[in-house]
């Protein structure tokens, strides 16, 4: 009996020694080096292959009146044939509250270390950005949701009620705004995959014109999207690109340009070696080719409706933002469609022959996703000024200039400058129509077109009208792109079904109308 009550008392001294080797936010967090670290791995969520690395670029949140998934037989958010155990559903929505969660422990611990306060608010405003940003992301597919503003630290935390979009956007306004005050300016950062002054101020515009249309209705926001957006055109620093094409040649390339492209998602490598940071931007989103040196897939086919609103190849986008030949023999090879194929057509803007990595990898790219463009914030501004004042000059000043980038007017030696200007003398209405095929125009197949639609209340009458055109002007064989349109029905599809198994886990949630 001695001997045993000797040896429990020392196993119980040995056991109350706090173990070394196990990271936790107990023993980690001690270093500006590990904040970054963390920060890192809430910036690392944008990349997932749920999330921008993948899904949120193809295979869902693009189903509008742009283009088509090009595969006969597929099945999901892109043709709205979904159910609640969908798996994109599924893990956009785990990945997000991930992120949300990553943020949450770090904002709790960043006050830990000794070090220079300015970067600590840096790191602190990036962490609160991005966790509104994941909200943002999730609001605007799911409608109410659980808020989520501080870490969870148990397993048992599992009963957690929706909150209403209303409070779930003012909560990510006010991070926003607090992230806005501590972060960098794109100045000092100097590369659009760190989060800058300039990012947060445009994606504010964003969440203000989400507020200011459906469901919510809040037109107060307009003037608050017209705020923001004039701050950074007041600025000074950002200009567009003189070339359309530059753009996204940039992209592929791995050259930064700030002063166009705000803020983007960072890929990296062809996964050679120990690092796997490729996305499939311009393999999911290229023109087809068989080509091992520079394989596309080619998911994502244009609807006529796309092409023919840029009116003719004069508008340089179009050409660009839709590849006017296809990739024969071993993609070395290019021939052109000829003016009846359209439907054929692939997605342009990332072209995986610019791209510098050597060998390229048939499924990973290295190439960079935009979030935030300043021709976005030219249209955002000139969208607000709109509502709020109506179609002013400076409206007119905002447009005009995306559409003389288009048609080549900034770039050296251009003549008749004034020929891509919007008609004048348009009515607020006309202005706000021409506005919105002008964002279809010059943003196609950057994510942002199906939200655009939901926000202006024509979603489903939209992909109606495109699948009716469909059905009477495609080829036999390209008929199957009329599923989105066919398969719609408001309001279940307006929004994303909450995913069963997280229903299965938390029983405080309920399910979206009609699912």
């Amino acid at each position: 009996m001695t001997v045993a009550v000797l040896c429990f008392c020392s196993c119980n001294k040995f056991l109350e020694t706090t173990p070394s080797d196990f990271l936790s936010p107990a023993n980690y967090y001690e270093t500006e080096e590990q904040l970054n670290f963390a920060l890192n791995g809430v910036y690392d969520i944008l990349g997932q292959r749920a999330v921008y690395g993948d899904a949120l670029i193809s295979r869902m949140g693009t189903e509008a009146d742009e283009g088509f998934y090009a595969v006969s037989s597929f099945s999901g958010p892109q043709v709205y044939s979904h159910s609640t155990a969908d798996t994109y559903v599924l893990n956009l929505w785990q990945l997000l509250y991930d992120g949300i969660n990553r943020a949450n422990v770090l904002i709790e611990n960043v006050n830990k270390p000794k070090m220079d306060e300015g970067k600590r608010n840096a790191i602190r405003g990036q962490a609160l950005f991005l966790r509104a940003y994941y909200h943002f992301l999730l609001v605007s597919n799911w409608g109410d949701i659980p808020l989520m503003l501080k870490a969870t630290n148990s397993a048992n935390e599992t009963s957690i009620t929706r909150t209403s979009q209303k409070q779930v956007y003012e909560a990510i306004l006010k991070d926003m705004e607090e992230a806005e005050t501590l972060v960098e300016t794109a100045q000092t950062v100097g590369f659009g995959g760190k989060i800058n002054k300039s990012a947060i101020r445009g994606i504010l515009a964003r969440v203000c014109l989400y507020m200011a249309g459906n469901p919510l209705n809040d037109v107060s926001k307009y003037k608050d999207a017209l705020k923001w957006s004039k701050m950074i055109i007041d600025e000074n620093f950002h200009a567009l690109n003189p070339s359309y094409q530059d753009i996204f040649i940039n992209y592929a390339a791995d050259k930064y340009d700030i002063k166009e492209s705000i803020w983007e998602v960072e890929f990296w490598g062809n996964t050679a070696g120990p690092y796997r940071e490729g996305g499939r931007v311009g393999i999911n989103t290229g023109i087809t080719n068989p080509s091992t040196a520079a394989y596309t897939y080619g998911f994502i086919q244009t609807t006529a409706r796309l092409f023919n609103s840029y009116g003719s190849a004069k508008d340089l986008r179009r050409d660009w933002a839709i590849a006017p030949f296809r990739y024969q023999s071993q993609g070395t090879i290019k021939a052109n469609w000829n003016a009846t194929q359209v439907y054929e057509r692939h997605c342009g803007k990332w072209r995986r022959e610019y791209e510098v990595v050597s060998p390229k990898s048939m499924n990973d790219s290295p190439e960079n996703f935009p979030l935030l463009r300043y021709s976005d914030v030219l249209l955002m501004f000139a969208e607000a000024e709109n509502e709020v004042n109506g179609p002013t000059p400076e409206a007119y000043d905002a447009i005009n200039a995306v559409r003389k980038r288009a048609y080549g007017k900034l770039l050296p030696g251009a003549v008749n400058v004034n020929e891509a200007n919007v008609p004048p003398g348009l009515s607020k209405t006309g202005f706000a129509d021409y506005l919105r095929e002008e964002r279809s125009r010059e943003l196609c197949f950057e994510g942002l077109r199906k939200y655009d639609l939901i926000r202006w209340g024509i979603l489903g009458s939209t992909l109606k009208q495109v699948s009716a055109e469909i059905n009477a002007n495609a080829p036999a064989a390209l008929k199957y792109a009329a599923k989105a349109g066919t398969n719609f029905t408001e309001p279940r599809h307006l929004l994303l079904p909450i995913p069963i198994y997280e229903m299965g886990i938390n029983k405080a949630l309920t399910q979206n109308n009609d699912w």
